[in-house]
């Protein structure tokens, strides 16, 4: 077998390849629902490098979370410091961390590249132990929302999470979740999931004085998994790659909803999003399949 070649022999030409690099923290998720398998193929999918971080890893399939078993803080912490010393990172994404430590551990990393956009993802944790989800959330308020960049979650979640004394008739407004992350640091908060008549939903970015830009789509009469993790992991990426952030926000949200279309269901449980649909095959024979799988972009605009 030839010798690897040292770095300084290394043709050029194989330096070419994604422009951007996003440091992804998040718990391996063997269904491929959520965790690092969603946010490898959704960051891929747009054009840019994941480099992902293992926090921890879910017990589950494609219908409900069993278990989760956390790594070590300081396990995490080798793993981002020895890559961060190796390749510069244009984004970092933080999802499902599973401990107050470990999100300590990830808001000092942070704190040392401040001058990098971070986009906080928030999961339901309704799975979880009542307490362990509170001492979470609580935890992620003091420790990762100061740092954090663009925070994306559903309005349900938001809402539970960030005014849970809310006593209006009327649920919180976009304005009003962004005004409340704001109080802890956060610029931007994407509000995902909000219900509208007829089967619509919204989806809205919003600064804590003005709602920035807002998205509309029809609801999927499915019941998926990994959704957010999807859109958040997306949007990283294109920030990373130097999209303005409403720009960012609609494309990212446009890929969801065609990943969403194409969705599947590997097991028997949830259907999942397709987040590599461009890469599919386009029936020649069957109407009825062409038209589900039918992408008015060819696949490589779908790269950014």
């Amino acid at each position: 077998m030839q010798a690897p070649l040292p770095p300084s022999d290394i043709d050029p030409e194989l330096d070419e390849g994604p422009g951007a690099c996003v440091l992804s923290f998040n718990a391996n998720d063997p269904s491929a629902a959520a965790g690092l398998a969603a946010d490898v193929s959704s960051i891929a999918s747009v054009g840019v490098h994941a480099l992902p971080v293992v926090t921890g890893a879910y017990v589950r399939d494609t219908a409900e979370v069993i278990d989760h078993v956390t790594f070590d803080d300081e396990v995490v912490t080798a793993q981002a410091r020895t890559i961060l010393e190796d390749v510069p990172v244009q984004a970092i994404k933080v999802g499902f961390v599973g401990s107050p430590e470990n999100l300590a551990a990830v808001s000092a990393l942070a704190s040392d590249y401040a001058d990098v956009a971070l986009v906080t993802y928030m999961p339901d944790l309704s799975w979880w132990d009542d307490s362990l989800a509170e001492t979470y959330l609580e935890a992620c308020t003091e420790l990762l929302l100061p740092q954090t960049t663009v925070l994306v979650a559903s309005h349900t979640t938001l809402t539970r999470w960030l005014l849970p004394e809310w006593s209006d008739a009327k649920p919180p407004s976009a304005k009003d979740l962004a005004k409340a992350a704001g109080e802890f640091g956060v610029a931007y908060t994407l509000v995902t999931g909000i219900a509208l008549p007829d089967q619509y939903i919204d989806n809205i970015l919003a600064a804590p004085h003005a709602a920035l830009c807002s998205h509309k789509y029809e609801r999927f009469d499915a019941h998926f998994t990994g959704a957010g993790e999807t859109l958040s992991a997306a949007l990283t990426a294109l920030i990373a790659s130097g999209t303005e952030l409403t720009e960012a926000v609609a494309e990212a949200l446009g890929y969801l909803d065609q990943c969403l279309g194409n969705g599947f269901r590997p097991g028997m449980g949830h259907v999942l999003p397709d987040r590599m649909f461009w890469a599919q095959p386009e029936a020649e024979d069957d109407s009825e399949t062409s038209e589900q799988l039918s992408i008015e972009l060819p696949p490589n605009a779908t790269r950014h």
